[in-house]
């Protein structure tokens, strides 16, 4: 009896350990930067930069996650920031972007200091809708970390964002959005 109850503890404990130790293998940036581009010829620049975003790879998975607070995103001059919140993202009732996606081919055991081009194919949850994003990312390791680095293209309309007709020709059609995660 004391033999089976010896051995129940020791697969309580292993589990314990080996769930404890995948979870310890995430990893995580707690200040990526995602900036977005959708600036016009010959008009003021509309772009920003968020350098607080969450970002969380759990290598055992491949599953690759991020979070931005909209307020987050700084501005050239704060009249943009404030239209931008109040008047186009709606920051009060949409307050965050999320992106969950999976690397496809990818082996953390593979990556080096060179930078390799991985697949990431996943869902963008932006102002209460969702967009499919299926693009390319540069990879590589520097020290401990995993540097993720990429950018793709979204349209305000692809998360139903309307652009007032008055400044609808000094706002791109298309918004570049781009990334950089420091992952430990």
């Amino acid at each position: 009896m004391k033999k089976q109850q010896l051995i129940l503890i020791g697969i309580v404990v292993l589990t314990a350990l080996t769930s404890f130790s995948m979870k310890a293998q995430r990893l995580i940036d707690k200040n990526g930067k995602v900036a977005f581009e959708a600036s016009e010829a010959l008009f003021e620049p509309v772009a920003a930069t968020n350098k607080s975003v969450t970002a969380v790879l759990d290598p055992a998975t491949n599953e690759i996650a991020s979070l931005a607070l909209m307020k987050g995103f700084r501005f050239p001059n704060s009249l943009m920031e404030e239209h931008f919140n109040e008047n186009y993202i709606e920051s009060e009732t949409y307050p965050k972007a999320k992106f969950r996606g999976k690397l496809i081919d990818f082996n953390i055991a593979d990556l080096g200091n060179e930078p390799q081009e991985v697949r990431v194919d996943g869902k963008l949850e932006l102002h209460g809708k969702e967009k499919i994003i299926d693009t390319r990312l540069s990879i590589n390791k520097s020290g401990d970390a995993v540097i993720i680095r990429g950018s793709f293209i979204v349209t305000p309309g692809d998360f139903d964002i309307e652009i007032p007709s008055i400044v609808k020709n000094k706002i791109a059609k298309e918004v570049k959005v781009s990334l950089e995660f420091n992952l430990n």
